[in-house]
């Protein structure tokens, strides 16, 4: 498979999973490359809107953006070993190729945090 290939069907695996979210915060970007949720009304202390996740092609990857797993050390404690060493920053996973087993954890993952995070930021 090309790298392009790859990176289009890694971004939409991970896009499908930020996807059944994106009734309760703003699409701030849906491209074939790029999808990002915003929450609706939580501002941050510049006054720009709470970022919720998002999905990007990158030059040499696709990165997965989970600002739950930053703003709840608990939730990024849960984490598989797997999972960790693809994790670059505090909110970021980057993948040249998904494993099924990443995206079933990262659907659990975005699920729980978003249970948090909505109560945190309606």
């Amino acid at each position: 498979m090309a790298k392009t290939d790859a990176f289009d069907d890694t971004f939409a695996r991970l896009r499908s999973i930020l996807k059944p979210y994106a009734r309760h915060f703003t699409v701030k970007t849906d491209t074939p490359s790029a999808y990002y949720l915003f929450c609706k009304t939580a501002k941050s202390r510049s006054g720009s809107p709470i970022a919720f996740g998002g999905v990007e092609i990158k030059k040499n990857y696709v990165s997965f953006h989970l600002i739950p797993v930053y703003a709840n050390p608990t939730l990024c404690a849960t984490l598989s070993p797997a999972l960790r060493k693809r994790m670059q920053g505090k909110s970021c996973f980057n993948f040249t190729a998904i494993d099924p087993a990443h995206v079933e954890e990262l659907s659990r993952v975005t699920k729980k945090g978003f249970a948090g995070f909505i109560k945190q930021y309606p």
